[in-house]
């Protein structure tokens, strides 16, 4: 994968917020595609110094591992809520360039529209590469909303005022629900299909899940080659 728009990473919090306002007008809030054979999953670790990016493609729905990638990059944006991106992005952006199969659809363990300039990761990233993007987290950052269901399925809307910016998704039943929002080139009907179909048994989604693990320094196996951490 290779990167459609680039720009710095070396921005004060304030410099880094007005990118955030003029990269949101670029945002295309509908569905582009026409059917998913693969989605990746992206997540972050830290240690010491350096962020850990993984990526983990999936064939979609059948959620076998296809491929894996692994980043290591020197962390040089400090931790500033609503900042993430500048914090996660470098190492992201090296994993996804690594891969050498292109998902059709990414999948990021952060925020995509549910941010207060609507610019998560799953927004920013999406739009770096000009991909459907997904923003599935574990916790809110922005936004009210009421209670879903207990059981798979339920799912309440999030809002920012009036306006709706995500869902709040129970993935599996009597679990805590999870926050999902548009990334980029998707609508929100479909990214919670999407999620709900890559839901194999746990609460979070299996390519988010196994991202974490990879990230984590926990080696699984593709189909139809063994994964390869670079």
């Amino acid at each position: 994968m290779r990167p459609v728009i680039q720009h710095r990473w070396d921005l004060s919090p304030k410099e880094a917020q007005e990118l955030q306002k003029e990269l949101a007008s670029r945002i295309i809030k509908e569905k582009t595609f026409a059917e998913i054979k693969a989605v990746a999953g992206i997540d972050v670790g830290f240690k010491g110094d350096e962020a850990i990016a993984a990526a983990v493609v999936l064939k979609y729905p059948e959620m076998e591992v296809l491929e894996t990638a692994l980043a290591r990059v020197p962390v040089k944006f400090p931790y500033i809520p609503g900042l993430l991106a500048f914090r996660e992005g470098p190492a992201v952006i090296a994993s996804l360039e690594k891969l050498h199969i292109e998902p059709d659809v990414l999948i990021f363990d952060g925020q995509g529209l549910a941010h207060p300039r609507r610019m998560g990761i799953a927004t920013h990233i999406g739009l770096i590469f000009d991909k459907p993007s997904i923003g599935c987290a574990k916790s809110r950052l922005w936004g009210t909303h009421y209670e879903p269901g207990l059981e798979k399925g339920s799912y309440v809307h999030l809002y920012d005022g009036d306006e709706v910016i995500g869902i709040v998704l129970r993935t599996k039943e009597k679990t805590n629900p999870l926050y999902i929002s548009i990334g980029h080139r998707i609508d929100l009907d479909s990214a919670r299909e999407i999620i709900l179909n890559c839901c194999k048994g746990h609460r979070l989604p299996e390519p988010t899940r196994l991202a974490h693990l990879v990230a984590s320094g926990k080696e699984i196996s593709a189909q139809p080659r063994q994964a390869r951490l670079f």
